[in-house]
C-alpha cells in the first residue's frame, strides 16, 4: 500500500454532539475512504503535538482512533511509537490497579484533569491492514488507548474527573512539568 501524506482535519470541541455519540463500527477496512481518514487522523495529531485522536473528534462517528505516544511539549515523558491505527477496538480486561495521573484533549483545549486509569489493558482491535490483533498496554500508552476509546462511546475525560480539585489550566499544566522535568 502506498504511503500518502493526510490532510489536516477540524477537531471538534466540548459541546458538539458528535463528541456524546457512540461510534459506529467499520465495516470496510480496506475501503479507500476508510483509509483516507486515517492518514488525515495521523497528519492531523502529529500536527498538534497529541498522543492520540478519534474519529469523532473530526466529526466522524466511526470506531476509528489513533495511539501515536512520542514525547512532546504537552507530553514530555511519553514513550516513542509509530502512529498506529486502531479500528473496532475492544478492551478486553482492565488491570484493577488504577493510577491517577494529568490528561488533556485536543478537544478541549486549555484544560488538564487528573484522571484515574488501569495501568494495564488487554485489547482486541483490526489494523488498518485489516488484520485482528491483541495486545497488551501499559502506563502511558494504556491511558490513551482508554482515553481515545472513551471517545468512541461518547465519553470526554471531564467526564471521569474526580473532584473539580482536579481541573488545571494547560498553563498551570506546563508549569508543573516545567519543575518536574528540573527535579530529575
Amino acid at each position: 500500500m502506498k504511503k500518502t501524506t493526510g490532510e489536516l482535519l477540524q477537531v471538534a470541541q466540548l459541546g458538539h454532539q458528535i463528541l456524546r455519540k457512540k461510534a459506529k463500527q467499520v465495516k470496510e477496512v480496506k475501503n479507500p475512504t476508510v483509509q483516507k481518514l486515517i492518514d488525515n487522523l495521523i497528519a492531523t495529531v502529529m500536527d498538534v503535538d497529541g498522543v492520540g485522536i478519534a474519529a469523532p473528534q473530526v466529526y466522524q462517528s466511526l470506531r476509528i482512533f489513533i495511539l501515536a505516544s512520542h514525547p512532546n511539549p504537552r507530553y514530555p515523558k511519553a514513550p516513542k511509537m509509530k502512529p498506529t491505527a486502531v479500528i473496532n477496538p475492544k478492551i478486553i480486561s482492565l488491570s484493577k490497579e488504577k493510577k491517577k495521573d494529568w490528561e488533556g484533549c485536543l478537544s478541549i483545549p486549555g484544560i488538564r484533569g487528573l484522571i484515574p486509569r488501569a495501568l494495564n489493558i488487554k485489547v482486541e482491535y483490526t489494523t488498518r491492514a485489516g488484520k485482528r490483533v491483541g495486545k497488551t498496554f501499559a502506563d502511558f500508552v494504556a491511558r490513551i488507548f482508554q482515553h481515545e476509546y472513551d471517545h468512541l462511546e461518547g465519553v470526554m475525560f471531564v467526564d471521569r474527573i474526580e473532584s473539580s480539585k482536579d481541573i488545571i489550566s494547560e498553563k498551570e499544566y506546563q508549569k508543573l512539568m516545567k519543575r518536574q522535568m528540573s527535579k530529575k
